[in-house]
């Protein structure tokens, strides 16, 4: 009996102890803004499962230079992008469509869908891209 107290006691403890943690980290001002929680790409189609194998993580900074287009492309892994600086405009070859996105956006690339982004700025365009695959997967093939 005396045992089981114990471990209640050191139990409670231990909660107070994480709940004092978490409020003094919101008191000293850390914050966590969810951007993007998808399962789907800008055009809307579901993303395929991850393949089989080490997981290898990549992250890319990318700059576009002013009224540059990138050569179409297509990704055979999942990626999302997050906009720095400037705008760009991303086209997807197949349907047309077009998603412009400004410093701030987040975006959940197309995987396995021929596409290029094109800065029609006057400033170069900056965006953070990160993939999820396994080793040995291209980032991206033409």
């Amino acid at each position: 009996m005396r045992k089981m107290c114990m471990m209640r006691c050191l139990l409670l403890a231990s909660l107070m102890s994480l709940s004092s943690l978490a409020w003094s980290a919101d008191a000293a001002g850390v914050q966590s803004e969810l951007l993007l929680k998808t399962q789907q790409s800008w055009d809307g189609k579901t993303y395929p499962a991850y393949p089989a194998g080490q997981p290898e993580v990549t992250l890319l900074r990318i700059t576009i230079p002013p009224h540059t287009a990138l050569d179409w492309h297509q990704h055979p892994i999942i990626n999302v992008g997050y906009m720095l600086a400037g705008t760009l405009v991303v086209e997807n070859q197949v349907d047309g469509s077009t998603k412009t996105l400004h410093a701030g956006d987040p975006l959940p690339e197309l995987v396995g869908t021929v596409h290029r982004g094109t800065n029609p700025g006057d400033e170069p365009a900056t965006i953070l891209v990160f993939y999820a695959g396994v080793v040995g997967s291209p980032l991206s093939t033409k």
